[in-house]
């Protein structure tokens, strides 16, 4: 008997991205949510959902330490799409005990301390999320890195316990940013300033030429521990261009 990622990957394979999300939307109806931390490709999905069901959850998380672009990036996307982007925030408890502990930068002193503070301001408030849902839909491409040369467009996350999809998939950077401009959606200023990957701002900056695209994230670490957590493959946590 086929497992549900087997049987939605059977289906997703013949269609493209806009009908894989009309088709899981259509399925799922109101235990459907995307996750976006307002990137290039998440601006990608949010275009096509708005195209599908405004009704759809949209959520992102607000760590307490984002740029002040991504702000500006959920506000002008509301206001293109005519949506609310529900922000889910970290619990307040949780964060003041971890910061005065630890100091408010405390993510700079070790890779440990670091992996606390992403689980604090972005693992709990999430995994509080979806417990009530069945089906999370993410923005996340093949291309991205070289962990993710595997990924299906249906996959069972086991960090979450949740259905998960991922439409742009097959997507290259150049499409994502084509489509951009076509569709004059908007998205994150940083994007012009050298930042392909953006996530809070004490651990992200911009790249030079030649490095790789996750060179800005977390840059004081070394390569191997560059994540945060929030996706796993096969219940091992791999790296992921947010």
């Amino acid at each position: 008997m086929l497992s549900e990622s087997e049987e939605l990957n059977s289906k997703f394979k013949i269609l493209n991205t806009k009908e894989i999300l009309n088709l899981a939307v259509s399925k799922f109806k109101d235990g459907v949510v995307f996750t976006t931390s307002l990137g290039a490709e998440d601006q990608v999905v949010t275009h096509l959902l708005s195209q599908i069901d405004t009704s759809v959850k949209i959520i992102t998380l607000d760590t307490g330490r984002l740029p002040y672009e991504t702000y500006k990036t959920i506000e002008d996307t509301e206001k293109k799409y005519g949506i609310r982007i529900q922000v889910l925030f970290p619990d307040y408890i949780s964060v003041e005990k971890m910061v005065n502990e630890k100091g408010i930068n405390l993510f700079y002193e070790s890779v440990d301390n670091r992996k606390e503070c992403c689980h604090v301001r972005k693992l709990e408030p999430l995994g509080r999320f979806l417990k009530a849902k069945n089906l999370w839909i993410t923005g996340l491409r093949k291309e991205q890195s070289v962990t993710r040369t595997d990924m299906q467009f249906a996959e069972w996350d086991e960090k979450f316990s949740i259905q998960k999809i991922n439409p742009l998939l097959n997507w290259t950077e150049k499409e994502i940013w084509d489509f951009i401009k076509e569709n004059k959606i908007p998205y994150n200023e940083l994007h012009d300033k050298g930042y392909p990957s953006i996530g809070c701002a004490p651990c992200t900056r911009a790249i030079e030429k030649g490095e790789d695209t996750r060179a800005g994230r977390w840059w004081w670490e070394n390569p191997e521990s560059k994540e945060c957590g929030l996706h796993f493959k096969d219940g091992k946590l791999v790296r992921v261009k947010s």
